[in-house]
């Protein structure tokens, strides 16, 4: 393969990858009904947390926001009830966020859909090769964070 050749497949990837990110956080706003995917990838982090809950700065680590990225997030989520904020009681600088009390039944709700929508969407041969994909995309995701 010429080297034009190679730079243009590269090129084209980087592409398809942005235009699939776009159409699937459409696709997945819409599967979600009450929430954005954003504030879902929040409430999935916040599930799989020790006690269901975070400290900000760890939840903006995992989502790859600022604090501040994830303090304008979660300002929304705090509003409507989504997730609740506590002051860590020895240091009040420190403070955690969980998912609120009424919203872990539309979080499971939530997570049924996306998986359901998952299945639907992936069939058994692809599904087989995203291991794959997942560490090619991984590599290139390390590489342009050290550079």
């Amino acid at each position: 393969m010429k080297q034009k050749e190679i730079e243009k497949n590269n090129l084209d990837f980087i592409i398809n990858i942005s235009k699939f990110n776009m159409v699937l956080s459409k696709a997945l706003d819409s599967k979600l009904w009450w929430l954005w995917f954003n504030d879902f990838i929040v409430l999935y982090h916040l599930n799989k947390a020790n006690d269901q809950k975070l400290k900000r700065i760890e939840l903006a680590e995992k989502v790859w926001l600022t604090a501040s990225g994830i303090t304008r997030l979660l300002l929304p989520m705090e509003k409507i009830w989504l997730v609740s904020k506590e002051i860590n009681s020895s240091d009040a600088r420190i403070s955690y966020v969980s998912i609120a009390s009424g919203w872990k039944t539309k979080f499971e709700e939530a997570l049924e859909r996306l998986n359901f929508f998952t299945e639907e969407t992936i069939d058994k041969d692809q599904a087989k090769k995203l291991n794959d994909l997942t560490k090619i995309l991984q590599k290139i995701w390390w590489k342009m964070m050290w550079k």
